[in-house]
Formats: structure tokens, sequence, C-alpha cells
């Protein structure tokens, strides 16, 4: 078990290339000042991180942002869960490796335009994060580039295979109110039947992911269109090689989109994922 306490105090500018922010996005454009403390316990039970074949890890992280006077648009609540599992399966040393993350982030303030959240605080699904090996929150999810994800309220169903599925140019930066977001895998690994492979621990595995961000547009949480939410979730499922070393993973996935939404960053293709032990 660990339990860490850390504070963290930064000066930071946020910029706007496109020059089309929200009129709340406009209150954070320029200097502003971060000053947070947060909690974090963890408890890993796994026999190994690189390559976990029984056992479990669980992490919780609690932060409050805005300690420091004038903070205005830096105040904010923001609670992430994170459950691991991994079972042995007795064949081509095989294990079923599961987990799912959720993270809440929600605003202490009201700007003139409502209820603001830090924008760089806001959930950054996507990436190049493995999904086995990274605990500490929603993040990864393969098949999509970092930050791939808007909004289910932002965007509609559409055909994964229709060009086009960047984040369109003419999309504002919207700063209102807070965030939820919600991920969760299953990954069966096993052993290659070639020796000199098996030999070097290079394995083969095949996964399942989705996930799912939505807005806080109101201040009292039973109002979260909690269907819509479940309705929206996208999705990936693909296969890849896995090479772990003592101090890192490296992953070469071919991604196949289930389901995506309008302007989401998400593509059927090969990806490689990193992660560090």
């Amino acid at each position: 078990m660990n339990h860490n306490i850390t504070y963290n105090l930064a000066w930071r500018k946020l910029t706007d290339p496109t020059r089309m922010p929200s009129n709340s996005a406009q209150e954070e454009l320029g200097h502003n000042l971060l000053s947070s403390i947060k909690y974090a316990y963890k408890v890993d039970r796994r026999d190994s991180s690189i390559r976990p074949a029984r056992g479990y890890a669980f992490m919780s992280t609690s932060q409050v942002g805005g300690l420091a006077p004038e903070s205005k648009y830096s105040r904010f609540l923001r609670q992430e869960f994170d459950l691991r599992m991994a079972l042995p399966l007795g064949v081509l040393n095989g294990a079923l490796n599961a987990g799912v993350a959720a993270g809440v982030i929600h605003p202490l303030e009201r700007g003139s335009a409502g209820s603001v959240s830090p924008l760089v605080e806001r959930f950054n699904l996507g990436g190049n994060m493995p999904l086995v090996c990274h605990l500490g929150g929603p993040s990864s999810l393969l098949g999509f580039k970092t930050r791939g994800l808007r909004a289910a309220t932002e965007s509609r169903t559409h055909d994964p295979n229709t060009p086009g599925n960047g984040t369109s140019p003419s999309s504002k930066l919207n700063g209102l109110g807070g965030e939820v977001a919600v991920t969760a895998f299953a990954d069966l690994s096993f052993d290659l039947p070639l020796k000199p492979l098996r030999e070097l621990g290079i394995h083969g595995h095949a996964f399942v992911c989705a996930g799912n961000l939505g807005r806080l547009t109101e201040c009292d949480l039973r109002k979260f269109p909690a269907t819509e939410f479940l309705q929206t979730f996208r999705s990936c499922a693909g296969w890849g090689i896995v090479v772990p070393t003592r101090l890192f993973r490296v992953e070469m996935n071919y991604c196949y989109i289930l389901k995506q939404l309008d302007h989401d960053g998400g593509k059927t293709d090969i990806q490689f994922n990193f992660s560090s032990s």
C-alpha cells in the first residue's frame, strides 16, 4: 500500500492558436496560477507491471486546485479511480487482464459565462499508452489520437470509415462546466509458437477497449444525462505483438475502430504504444 500527498504550484500561460475560443475559455487565456494539493492511494498486488498474469491493482486520487489567492479560474475538484485485475488461463502462458477507470472534474468557482473548470486539467482520452501497464485514471483508449475524444454532446454517431474524422477546425474551445470520463478494457495475452520469441518474452495479445467523455453543465450531478452517456461509448478492438523489457513495454497493434462520433480522432490503423514499468 502507498499513500502520497503532493503540493503543486505552477505559473502557466494558456494560448489559443485557432483564435476561436468560447467566451468562458477566453477568461482562461493568458497567465494564471495553479496551486493544488493531491492525495493518492495505491495498492498493486500484480506479479508484474509489464506482463501481469495474476493479482489486482487499485488507485484513487483526489485533487483540489485553486488554493492560492486570486486563482479564480483554477479552482476545481478532481477525483479519479482505477481498478485492474489479472487472471492466469493455464494455456500458452495466457492471462486475462481487465480494468475500469473513472474520473470527474468539477469547478468550484463561477466565471462570467457560468461554471468553469480549468481547460488544462481536462481529461485527455486516447494516445499511445498501453492498456495494461498504466495505472492512474481514465486516459488510454487505443485507436484514438491524444485528445481524440470530444464530449458526446458535441458529436453525432457516424461511420468510422468515413473520411474526415479529425476535429473540425470550426469547432470552438469550450470551457463551461466540468467533465466525467470512463474507460474500460479487456486484454488477452498469450505466448507465440516460436521458441526464440518466447525466450525473449515477446508475446501476442488481443484486446477490446471502450471509453466516453461527458460534460457536466449543471451543478446538480443528478441532472447528468447518464442514458445518453452510456449509449455514446466509443470502442476499439484489435491484436498485436508485445516486446517487454525490464524497463518498458513496446506494443505494435492493429486497431479497428468499432464506434466513434463526429470529429473524434479515431482511425483503423497500425499503432505503436509505449509504457515504462
